[in-house]
């Protein structure tokens, strides 16, 4: 594929864009923005090194509630173009614009109170990730699943109060440097069970990442311009998932 070619396309994808901004637990959807911190806006945070990279700037919606997730359960994070879901009728880039290939990561940091945890200064630990299988990006079953990703909880973490960050990375201009795209919101959660991990391999948002990262300075696409990676394996960035 030109260069040429992919940053057309990149002008015409601008604006599909996307927001996670419901969860479910168990199957059982927890409701439009019950316990998650989001933005209005659908816009990505570019730099690595932005104060606001941990649980994404600009929060306008944000409530007391707070999320109990027992240790072990399927825990479903919900992505929509805009607040609400789609822009408009038959909205072609909800959930998410299909160019925008790429991970989805999930990590968590002990809290006190979820509900009035301030995102700054937290050690993050990274629970659960999906990138490239088979060609498949973890944002096409997210798609396919109609705006929901899906993730065990481990067994072994210990109850208490967190703050669970879900993060999308689309790489489809992510060849160039400083052009992918980070899309992250939190929930605030409640671990029950009788889990005593709290968690390994901490990192800080910002501080995590580099933008040169092979995760996240990367060309997805092979020589015929399809994003399958190139036949070559993708390295997730961030620490290691947590193993019980």
């Amino acid at each position: 594929m030109k260069v040429s070619s992919i940053i057309l396309g990149l002008a015409s994808l601008a604006s599909g864009h996307s927001i996670f901004q419901k969860v479910s637990v168990n199957g059982v959807d927890q409701g439009q923005l019950k316990g998650v911190r989001a933005p209005d806006s659908d816009y990505p945070i570019q730099n690595v090194n932005d104060a606001a990279f941990a649980c994404n700037k600009d929060i306008k919606h944000a409530d007391s509630t707070v999320i109990t997730v027992p240790a072990g359960a399927k825990v479903g994070a919900w992505w929509g173009h805009v607040i609400g879901g789609a822009q408009s009728a038959n909205d072609p880039d909800h959930p998410i614009a299909k160019s925008h290939k790429g991970p989805i990561i999930v990590y968590l940091a002990k809290v006190d109170n979820a509900a009035t945890a301030q995102p700054t200064g937290l050690k993050w630990f990274k629970v659960a990730e999906d990138g490239l299988n088979n060609g498949q990006w973890a944002v096409d079953k997210m798609i396919a699943n109609q705006g929901w990703h899906y993730f065990t909880m481990p067994t072994c973490i210990a109850p208490g109060d967190y703050l669970m960050r879900v993060e999308l990375i689309a790489l489809h201009g992510a060849q160039v440097p400083g052009q992918a795209q980070f899309y992250m919101e939190c929930a605030q959660i409640r671990i029950t069970g009788s889990g005593t991990n709290a968690g390994a391999n901490f990192v800080s948002f910002p501080g995590a990442y580099k933008s040169n990262d092979p995760g996240i300075q990367i060309n997805i696409y092979d020589n015929s311009g399809n994003p399958n990676g190139g036949g070559r394996p993708y390295k997730i960035p961030g620490p290691a998932v947590l193993t019980c």
